[in-house]
């Protein structure tokens, strides 16, 4: 058995009224979205960074990177790319995540569903929560969104 963390975080953005709030595969319907090249999936970007620290084969970066330039914004790809590399079979993903807005709990279960379907697996062994952390850090704030993802594999 192995197991992994993924970390990722990005920056609110309040500006881009084109781009929509994507956070493990499901839309959001907020006011805003989060910066970055691609639709800034914190939650799948935590996994595939997972997914890389079994591999030791990184995704997001130059290889994401491309993916982006050649107009592949879905995080979800960048997932099935990590996933390519991966010997063993994962059995079991924790994933917590760090935020002020929007509010988790509504969309934790579709979360939970479209990542088993992803990863191919029950969703019993998709585990996600989520905290403000009391606002002490930026992410609690409302600055932005942080997840880690944990993976355990065999």
């Amino acid at each position: 058995m192995k197991v992994a963390i993924g970390q990722d975080s990005h920056r609110i953005d309040y500006e881009n009224k084109d781009k929509k709030l994507i956070i493990g595969g499901i839309e959001f319907d907020e006011p805003f979205s989060l910066s970055g090249n691609s639709d800034a999936d914190v939650v799948l970007h935590a996994i595939t960074n997972a997914v890389s620290g079994i591999t030791c084969k990184n995704i997001l970066g130059k290889v994401a990177d491309a993916m982006c330039q050649n107009g592949i914004t879905n995080s979800e790809e960048y997932l099935k790319e990590a996933l390519k590399d991966l010997k063993e079979k994962i059995i079991h993903v924790s994933i917590s995540i760090e935020c002020k807005a929007p509010k988790m709990t509504p969309k934790i279960e579709a979360m939970r569903r479209n990542i088993a379907k992803i990863l191919q697996l029950e969703e019993n062994c998709i585990g996600i929560t989520a905290t403000s952390g009391d606002g002490l850090t930026e992410f609690g704030k409302g600055n932005g969104i942080s997840v880690f993802a944990c993976i355990t594999v065999e």
